[in-house]
């Protein structure tokens, strides 16, 4: 059986929220789920394969209806949804039912569906006593199953169902000889009527009687329907030049014929527009039935008629015929997928597991075959028990072999049980420490630890558990309660930071040195911890007010710079304009170079769009157009220097 477990939870550092140095120091994930899986559970899932299994024991011989009688006029499908949730005993009274009175010929997909659902429920119960034989320790592969007296009433009635059906058919086959024995009749019936010595009126009355009696008969056996209705239209064709001697009578008959085939024509034309195929092929035999009961038409009409009426029954015929092509295609298709799935899940079952992870790995990756062939339709019908049993067996030898893993690791387990206790002392020993960080660190490892080390007996997984949680919990409620103390500090902290950056804020840009913003760093680092909700904002405030210092001292900075470089081409001009025009021819070159630059990188923005790391890359890129613009600017700005200087020579 598959089984699902319960995650422990992990022991959790309770410290007070403003404890900001205490969290500085602690690892950022400290809440890690802690899984302790034991050898006695199955950790993955299987798909739940129980329609097709109920739909494979109900095709089984024992429960067998026989072949489809194809002339009960059945074809519409019962779903086994439409008993869901019905108990065997339930389905077993409503089959008794059914078969004891309704009418033996419209009952194949009831009993087809009650099957599935039976079958269905049945191997519900087996998985339940697998189950609870092992969560008592037994052995879930040698139940002894009691008998099943519903299963036993089932049978027993499909039993009763297959006699009612055979008695049925062949009281249908015995109908259908005296039929054709009544029909034969009719047939030497209308020959002597064609001799009749007996007035015409007589005698067409006569002919409607024989025509109508012809109705009633029925069906006659496969094997002599086409002669008889060729001897039968045969003589109806003689009647009608018989006749011809009462114009009248006659016309007035190929007329009414006439109507009844234009009416059957236009049936069938509808027919085509029928969103079931299947259906519309049943009603076009019963059109084709009351075709060849209605007599000739005038000649004119005859050959039309016909050739309108056969196009549309070539085309119901075709449509019928594609439609199971369609199936027999797609079947097909079904088979040669999960073929592919039966070769990957022997290919996974061949794949040595030697760790826990490796066989849930391998695990997950059977659930995702098994998802797949739930998506995918019966493969042919020859061919589906046979494929699915495949199936099935690959499945069940990989579960086997990760059971029997599992059964192995029982000493693994007991040796896991001992070190997970040694780490329960070690912590009982230091859960009272006052030296907060390094006990704090240590535990935090020890939780490491514990989540390395594998599973434990289940019987003892629970207590031991408990045991180290009880001492973390121990610990990290001491220290979270000595930390609460520190928080009417952390705010006194954070309103110092918020006058300090109110000072910063006035201070003024225009006499701005290295060493005035170093001494506001200086003052700001000096000031402790804020709390730990205040603390991302107060220092973004910070960082902005610092750039904004920072921003005006190299504002500074290249101002100086530039009254240097004046100072120096005074003293290049002094030397020769040789000398100031290669300044200037340098400068100018550098201008050019550093706009080409600013092309490319503004060119590789647009390559960076669709990488994985687009942001980052485009942002980096932006710093350095900026950068080589600030450059360009300076340098631009000298060489007009330059050139206001040789003005003024």
């Amino acid at each position: 059986m598959v089984t699902m477990k319960t995650p422990e939870s992990v022991p959790v550092e309770q410290v007070g929220n403003n404890a900001e140095d205490v969290q500085q120091q602690a690892p950022e994930n400290q809440t890690t789920q802690n899984q302790n899986p034991t050898a006695e559970e199955d950790l993955t899932p299987q798909v739940d394969f129980s329609d097709e299994e109920a739909m494979l024991a109900a095709e089984s011989e024992e429960v067998s209806l026989g072949e489809d009688n194809t002339e009960s006029g059945e074809v519409e499908s019962v779903s086994a949804a439409t008993y869901a949730g019905k108990t065997k005993a339930e389905l077993v009274e409503i089959l008794a039912d059914k078969v004891h009175n309704e009418p033996v010929q419209t009952l194949r997909a009831t009993i087809e569906a009650i099957k599935i659902a039976f079958y269905k429920a049945h191997k519900a119960e087996i998985e339940n006593l697998r189950r609870e034989a092992v969560e008592t320790g037994g052995d879930p592969d040698n139940l002894n199953l009691p008998t099943d007296m519903n299963e036993a009433a089932l049978k027993a009635l499909i039993a009763e169902y297959r006699t009612k059906r055979d008695e049925y058919l062949a009281g249908l086959e015995q109908s259908k000889e005296e039929n054709l024995k009544v029909k034969m009749a009719i047939i030497e019936e209308l020959k002597a009527l064609i001799n009749s010595n007996e007035t015409m009126n007589h005698t067409f009355a006569a002919f409607r009687e024989l025509q109508q009696r012809w109705k009633e008969a029925g069906p006659v056996p496969q094997a002599n329907v086409k002669d008889m209705w060729e001897t039968y239209n045969h003589h109806v064709e003689n009647f009608y030049e018989y006749i011809k001697i009462n114009k009248e009578l006659r016309d007035m008959d190929l007329k009414r014929n006439y109507e009844a085939k234009v009416a059957l024509c236009e049936q069938a034309e509808a027919l085509i527009l029928e969103p079931s195929v299947v259906s519309a092929f049943h009603s076009l035999q019963k059109l084709h039935d009351d075709w060849r009961e209605i007599g000739p038409v005038a000649s004119e009409y005859k050959e039309s008629l016909w050739e309108r009426f056969k196009e549309a029954s070539s085309r119901i015929n075709k449509r019928h015929q594609q439609h199971f092509e369609e199936i027999k295609q797609e079947q097909q298709q079904n088979l040669e997928l999960k073929t592919k799935l039966c070769e990957q899940t022997e290919e996974l079952n061949a794949t040595p597991c030697e760790s826990r992870k490796e066989w849930n790995k391998a695990s997950e990756k059977l659930l995702e075959i098994q998802k797949v062939w739930k998506t995918i339709g019966f493969a042919p019908k020859k061919e589906n028990s046979r494929i699915y049993e495949r199936f099935r067996v690959a499945c069940d030898a990989f579960f086997e072999r990760k059971r029997n893993y599992y059964s192995g690791l029982k000493d693994q387990m007991e040796d896991n049980l001992a070190l997970k206790t040694q780490i329960c002392e070690q912590a009982e020993a230091i859960m009272n420490s006052d030296d907060w960080k390094t006990t704090g660190d240590r535990l935090i490892e020890l939780q490491h630890q514990w989540k390395e080390i594998g599973a434990v007996p289940r019987r003892q997984s629970d207590a031991v558990w408990k045991r180290f949680r009880a001492a973390c919990d121990t610990f990290f409620e001491r220290k979270a309660s000595h930390f609460s103390s520190v928080d009417a500090e952390h705010k006194e902290n954070l309103n110092r930071k918020r006058a300090l950056l109110e000072e910063m804020a006035a201070f003024d840009v225009t006499g701005v040195t290295f060493e005035a913003i170093k001494e506001f760093q200086r003052r700001w680092g000096e000031i402790g911890f804020v709390p730990i909700k205040q603390k991302e904002t107060i220092q973004k405030q910070y960082k902005e007010v610092v750039d904004k210092l920072f921003g005006a001292l190299r504002g500074s900075e290249r101002e100086r710079n530039f009254d240097k470089f004046r100072n120096r081409i005074s003293n290049l001009k002094q030397s020769g304009d040789k000398r100031l025009r290669y300044e200037r021819e340098r400068l100018y070159n550098k201008v050019k170079q550093l706009e080409a630059d600013i092309a490319t990188l503004e060119n590789n923005i647009g390559f960076f769009a669709g990488s994985k790391n687009a942001e980052s890359l485009i942002a980096e890129v932006r710093i350095k157009i900026t950068k080589a613009k600030e450059e360009m600017a300076d340098t631009i700005k000298k060489v007009q220097a330059i050139d206001a200087e040789e003005k003024q020579a």
